[in-house]
């Protein structure tokens, strides 16, 4: 069956809160590397997912997520974070891709990712920026999307086996549809 992408108004988002914890923490479980470490305190995916849902109401992000058709079981999400200042308007950082185990290797990070390009089109948004721990399974997904590696930072961040790790940055200029 085809998952139904769709972008959470903040009211939504706070209706699936449960399944935006339970993602989150499959994520970290299995060592993605989104800016948190395991074991996930359940108050820190509060806090996390609180602060997505106010900047969703503020018009800031936009929050994607993917579900089987009738359900509220979300198997993935994605977030783009609107740049606000005046002279960064044309840009948007992609965040937070987040694959449930269970649907992994099925194209929904692929799928998101189309959608999320769109949605940033649609805002006027035309140069996407990411980052991701280097060497990543992830980076492959980004380049074969056309994102351009820009560069790598040693020691950007604890990887979830507490050593210091790399983070390549990526960007990608949307060209109209």
């Amino acid at each position: 069956m085809t998952p139904l992408i769709t972008s959470l108004s903040a009211t939504e988002a706070q209706a699936l809160l449960p399944q935006l914890h339970e993602l989150l923490h499959d994520a970290v479980d299995s060592g993605a590397s989104v800016g948190f470490l395991p074991p996930l305190p359940a108050a820190e995916s509060q806090d996390y997912w609180q602060s997505v849902i106010n900047a969703v109401e503020d018009g800031h992000r936009v929050l994607l997520v993917a579900r089987l058709p009738g359900s509220d079981d979300l198997l993935a999400t994605v977030q783009l974070d609107l740049a606000t200042r005046p002279n960064s308007l044309l840009r948007a950082e992609v965040s937070k891709l987040l694959v449930h185990r269970r649907a992994r290797r099925q194209g929904l990070a692929r799928q998101l990712l189309v959608a999320l390009e769109d949605h940033a089109r649609t805002l006027g948004r035309t140069t996407l920026v990411l980052d991701t721990r280097q060497c990543d399974i992830a980076e492959q997904l980004y380049q074969s999307m056309g994102y351009v590696f820009v560069g790598a930072i040693p020691a950007y961040f604890i990887n979830f086996d507490g050593q210091p790790h790399a983070t390549a940055v990526y960007y990608k200029l949307l060209t109209a549809k």
